[in-house]
Protein backbone atom coordinates (compact mmCIF):
# COMPACT_ATOMS: atom_id res chain seq x y z
CA UNK A 1 0.00 0.00 0.00
CA UNK A 2 1.43 3.31 -1.15
CA UNK A 3 1.05 6.15 1.46
CA UNK A 4 0.16 9.80 0.06
CA UNK A 5 3.05 12.75 0.68
CA UNK A 6 0.02 14.34 2.41
CA UNK A 7 -0.72 11.38 4.67
CA UNK A 8 3.42 11.52 5.30
CA UNK A 9 3.04 15.12 6.05
CA UNK A 10 0.55 15.09 8.64
CA UNK A 11 2.55 11.96 10.71
CA UNK A 12 5.71 14.31 10.68
CA UNK A 13 3.58 17.10 11.84
CA UNK A 14 1.82 14.98 14.87
CA UNK A 15 4.79 13.14 15.89
CA UNK A 16 6.41 15.75 17.70
CA UNK A 17 3.10 16.39 19.34
CA UNK A 18 2.40 12.89 20.75
CA UNK A 19 6.00 13.02 22.11
CA UNK A 20 5.75 15.99 23.73
CA UNK A 21 1.82 14.94 25.12
CA UNK A 22 3.86 11.92 26.43
CA UNK A 23 6.90 14.07 28.35
CA UNK A 24 3.88 16.32 29.94
CA UNK A 25 1.27 13.22 31.07
CA UNK A 26 1.53 12.75 34.54
CA UNK A 27 2.55 9.81 36.02
CA UNK A 28 -0.74 7.01 35.07
CA UNK A 29 -0.27 5.20 38.99
CA UNK A 30 -1.07 8.83 40.27
CA UNK A 31 -3.56 9.34 38.37
CA UNK A 32 -5.65 6.46 38.47
CA UNK A 33 -8.88 6.85 39.87
CA UNK A 34 -9.01 3.90 41.95
CA UNK A 35 -13.29 2.78 43.39
CA UNK A 36 -11.70 3.64 46.74
CA UNK A 37 -11.55 7.30 45.70
CA UNK A 38 -14.01 7.23 43.45
CA UNK A 39 -16.45 6.25 46.52
CA UNK A 40 -14.32 8.18 49.51
CA UNK A 41 -13.69 11.48 47.32
CA UNK A 42 -17.43 11.96 46.74
CA UNK A 43 -18.50 12.28 50.16
CA UNK A 44 -18.07 14.89 51.66
CA UNK A 45 -18.03 14.03 55.67
CA UNK A 46 -15.89 12.06 57.50
CA UNK A 47 -15.39 9.23 54.40
CA UNK A 48 -14.12 12.01 52.30
CA UNK A 49 -11.12 13.24 54.54
CA UNK A 50 -8.56 10.30 54.28
CA UNK A 51 -8.67 11.17 50.27
CA UNK A 52 -8.46 14.99 50.96
CA UNK A 53 -4.90 14.25 53.18
CA UNK A 54 -3.68 11.75 51.01
CA UNK A 55 -3.92 13.77 47.81
CA UNK A 56 -1.15 16.22 49.44
CA UNK A 57 1.03 13.48 50.70
CA UNK A 58 4.15 12.14 49.46
CA UNK A 59 2.41 8.47 49.26
CA UNK A 60 0.05 10.24 46.43
CA UNK A 61 3.11 11.83 45.02
CA UNK A 62 4.88 8.60 44.22
CA UNK A 63 1.45 6.88 43.02
CA UNK A 64 0.82 4.62 46.19
CA UNK A 65 -3.19 4.51 46.73
CA UNK A 66 -5.28 3.43 48.73
CA UNK A 67 -5.28 -0.16 48.13
CA UNK A 68 -1.45 -0.60 48.62
CA UNK A 69 -1.71 0.16 52.21
CA UNK A 70 -5.23 -1.40 53.17
CA UNK A 71 -5.17 -3.88 50.51
CA UNK A 72 -8.59 -4.73 48.51
CA UNK A 73 -9.32 -4.74 44.75
CA UNK A 74 -9.28 -1.20 43.37
CA UNK A 75 -10.89 -2.14 40.50
CA UNK A 76 -14.43 -3.66 41.77
CA UNK A 77 -16.62 -1.69 43.97
CA UNK A 78 -18.91 -4.58 45.07
CA UNK A 79 -15.53 -6.43 46.27
CA UNK A 80 -13.29 -3.57 47.38
CA UNK A 81 -13.37 -4.66 51.01
CA UNK A 82 -13.41 -8.31 50.45
CA UNK A 83 -10.88 -10.32 52.81
CA UNK A 84 -10.55 -12.61 50.31
CA UNK A 85 -9.80 -9.80 47.56
CA UNK A 86 -6.69 -9.21 50.16
CA UNK A 87 -8.53 -6.18 52.31
CA UNK A 88 -6.56 -5.33 55.40
CA UNK A 89 -8.65 -2.57 56.91
CA UNK A 90 -7.13 -0.13 59.71
CA UNK A 91 -4.67 -1.95 62.07
CA UNK A 92 -5.19 -1.41 65.43
CA UNK A 93 -2.40 0.85 67.20
CA UNK A 94 0.00 -2.10 68.12
CA UNK A 95 0.02 -3.48 64.50
CA UNK A 96 0.68 -0.03 62.79
CA UNK A 97 4.58 -0.30 62.60
CA UNK A 98 3.78 -3.94 61.45
CA UNK A 99 1.49 -1.83 58.56
CA UNK A 100 4.11 0.51 57.64
CA UNK A 101 6.55 -1.26 57.88
CA UNK A 102 5.68 -3.94 54.77
CA UNK A 103 7.10 -1.22 52.86
CA UNK A 104 9.47 0.84 55.20
CA UNK A 105 11.24 -2.34 56.63
CA UNK A 106 14.28 -0.86 57.80
CA UNK A 107 12.99 2.29 59.26
CA UNK A 108 10.59 -0.22 61.37
CA UNK A 109 13.74 -2.49 62.60
CA UNK A 110 15.07 1.19 63.86
CA UNK A 111 11.93 1.76 65.42
CA UNK A 112 11.37 -1.47 66.99
CA UNK A 113 14.84 -1.21 68.33
CA UNK A 114 14.46 2.56 70.04
CA UNK A 115 12.72 3.84 72.57
CA UNK A 116 9.83 4.44 71.10
CA UNK A 117 9.18 1.21 69.92
CA UNK A 118 9.98 -0.71 72.99
CA UNK A 119 6.99 2.00 74.33
CA UNK A 120 4.75 0.35 71.57
CA UNK A 121 1.06 0.32 73.52
CA UNK A 122 2.00 1.71 76.56
CA UNK A 123 1.49 5.06 75.36
CA UNK A 124 4.91 5.09 73.24
CA UNK A 125 4.67 7.14 69.74
CA UNK A 126 3.71 5.00 66.49
CA UNK A 127 4.25 6.17 62.63
CA UNK A 128 1.10 8.08 62.15
CA UNK A 129 1.63 9.92 65.64
CA UNK A 130 4.41 11.50 63.91
CA UNK A 131 3.79 11.40 60.31
CA UNK A 132 0.07 11.25 60.46
CA UNK A 133 -2.28 8.43 58.63
CA UNK A 134 -2.48 10.11 55.34
CA UNK A 135 -1.33 13.34 55.31
CA UNK A 136 2.24 11.32 54.73
CA UNK A 137 4.66 13.78 54.44
CA UNK A 138 8.33 14.11 53.01
CA UNK A 139 11.31 12.69 55.51
CA UNK A 140 13.09 15.71 56.53
CA UNK A 141 14.67 17.45 59.48
CA UNK A 142 11.18 19.57 59.66
CA UNK A 143 9.58 16.54 61.50
CA UNK A 144 11.53 16.99 63.88
CA UNK A 145 10.15 20.34 66.08
CA UNK A 146 9.07 21.34 69.09
CA UNK A 147 5.43 21.40 68.82
CA UNK A 148 5.79 17.42 67.37
CA UNK A 149 7.68 16.40 70.23
CA UNK A 150 6.40 17.87 73.20
CA UNK A 151 3.43 16.40 73.03
CA UNK A 152 5.19 13.15 74.85
CA UNK A 153 8.51 14.85 76.55
CA UNK A 154 10.98 17.55 76.69
CA UNK A 155 12.17 18.38 73.37
CA UNK A 156 15.87 18.67 74.70
CA UNK A 157 16.52 15.67 73.55
CA UNK A 158 15.64 15.40 69.90
CA UNK A 159 16.77 19.11 69.28
CA UNK A 160 20.39 17.94 69.92
CA UNK A 161 19.71 14.75 67.81
CA UNK A 162 17.90 17.21 64.54
CA UNK A 163 21.73 19.67 65.36
CA UNK A 164 23.60 16.68 64.56
CA UNK A 165 21.81 15.38 61.22
CA UNK A 166 21.25 18.92 60.08
CA UNK A 167 25.17 18.70 58.05
CA UNK A 168 25.12 15.36 56.78
CA UNK A 169 21.38 16.50 55.86
CA UNK A 170 23.15 19.47 53.86
CA UNK A 171 25.69 17.50 52.66
CA UNK A 172 23.02 14.95 51.13
CA UNK A 173 21.19 17.44 49.27
CA UNK A 174 24.13 19.50 47.97
CA UNK A 175 25.55 16.14 46.29
CA UNK A 176 21.79 15.47 44.70
CA UNK A 177 22.09 18.85 43.16
CA UNK A 178 25.72 18.26 41.43
CA UNK A 179 24.57 14.95 40.75
CA UNK A 180 21.48 16.65 38.49
CA UNK A 181 23.39 18.70 36.92
CA UNK A 182 25.83 16.27 35.38
CA UNK A 183 22.86 14.10 34.34
CA UNK A 184 21.63 17.07 32.51
CA UNK A 185 25.12 17.32 30.83
CA UNK A 186 25.27 13.67 29.39
CA UNK A 187 27.48 12.65 32.32
CA UNK A 188 27.05 8.85 33.28
CA UNK A 189 26.58 9.27 37.36
CA UNK A 190 24.87 6.08 37.78
CA UNK A 191 27.29 4.49 40.08
CA UNK A 192 27.63 7.71 42.59
CA UNK A 193 23.60 7.95 42.78
CA UNK A 194 23.53 4.26 43.84
CA UNK A 195 25.99 5.44 46.72
CA UNK A 196 24.10 8.01 47.57
CA UNK A 197 20.96 6.45 47.53
CA UNK A 198 22.38 3.75 50.27
CA UNK A 199 23.74 6.43 52.25
CA UNK A 200 20.34 8.41 52.26
CA UNK A 201 18.74 5.58 53.57
CA UNK A 202 20.88 5.20 56.19
CA UNK A 203 20.46 8.48 56.92
CA UNK A 204 16.96 8.58 57.25
CA UNK A 205 17.32 5.52 59.20
CA UNK A 206 18.81 7.29 61.97
CA UNK A 207 15.35 9.01 62.24
CA UNK A 208 14.07 6.63 64.10
CA UNK A 209 17.22 5.84 66.41
CA UNK A 210 16.46 8.23 68.85
CA UNK A 211 19.96 7.57 70.57
CA UNK A 212 21.82 10.58 70.45
CA UNK A 213 25.51 9.13 70.74
CA UNK A 214 24.35 6.57 68.06
CA UNK A 215 22.93 9.51 65.61
CA UNK A 216 26.37 11.61 66.19
CA UNK A 217 28.42 8.46 65.11
CA UNK A 218 26.76 7.35 62.31
CA UNK A 219 25.92 11.00 60.99
CA UNK A 220 30.16 11.34 60.83
CA UNK A 221 30.43 7.99 58.87
CA UNK A 222 28.10 9.01 56.20
CA UNK A 223 29.56 12.42 56.33
CA UNK A 224 32.65 10.57 55.33
CA UNK A 225 31.38 8.87 52.23
CA UNK A 226 29.71 11.98 51.43
CA UNK A 227 32.96 13.65 51.60
CA UNK A 228 34.34 10.96 49.01
CA UNK A 229 31.50 11.53 46.71
CA UNK A 230 32.24 15.04 46.78
CA UNK A 231 35.63 14.57 45.69
CA UNK A 232 34.78 12.40 43.21
CA UNK A 233 32.42 15.11 41.93
CA UNK A 234 34.89 17.87 42.23
CA UNK A 235 37.16 15.29 40.10
CA UNK A 236 34.45 15.26 37.41
CA UNK A 237 33.39 18.98 37.41
CA UNK A 238 37.33 19.71 36.52
CA UNK A 239 36.94 16.90 33.31
CA UNK A 240 33.84 18.49 32.27
CA UNK A 241 35.53 22.00 32.72
CA UNK A 242 38.67 20.66 30.82
CA UNK A 243 36.63 19.10 27.74
CA UNK A 244 34.45 22.54 27.50
CA UNK A 245 37.84 24.36 27.26
CA UNK A 246 39.03 22.20 24.67
CA UNK A 247 35.94 22.52 22.76
CA UNK A 248 35.94 26.38 22.87
CA UNK A 249 39.81 25.74 21.66
CA UNK A 250 38.85 23.36 18.63
CA UNK A 251 36.13 25.37 17.99
CA UNK A 252 38.32 28.52 18.58
CA UNK A 253 40.59 27.42 15.62
CA UNK A 254 37.81 26.12 12.88
CA UNK A 255 36.43 29.41 13.27
CA UNK A 256 39.57 31.57 12.98
CA UNK A 257 40.44 28.81 9.99
CA UNK A 258 37.52 29.59 8.35
CA UNK A 259 38.01 33.27 8.43
CA UNK A 260 41.82 33.38 6.85
CA UNK A 261 40.05 30.67 4.05
CA UNK A 262 37.85 33.53 3.34
CA UNK A 263 40.27 36.53 3.96
CA UNK A 264 42.74 34.40 1.61
CA UNK A 265 40.09 33.56 -1.25
CA UNK A 266 39.24 37.00 -1.20
CA UNK A 267 42.71 38.27 -1.40
CA UNK A 268 43.10 35.68 -4.81
CA UNK A 269 39.81 36.77 -6.71
CA UNK A 270 40.67 40.13 -6.26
Amino acid sequence: MRISVTHRLAVLTCWPLLILLTLLAPNARCQEQTVCLQCHGAQTGKGGLPVKAWQGSVHAANGISCNDCHGGDPKDAANAMSPARGFLGVPVETGIPAFCGRCHVGIMEEYGKSAHGRALGKGGPTCVTCHGSHTIMKATLDLINEKNCSRCHPYNQAAVIKEAMRQTDALISDSERKLERFKGEGINTEAREKHLFDLRNRYHRLFHVVDVGRVKRESGLIRQELGTIEQALMKLDEQNRRRKSAGMVVVGGLLMAAILTYLLKKTFDN
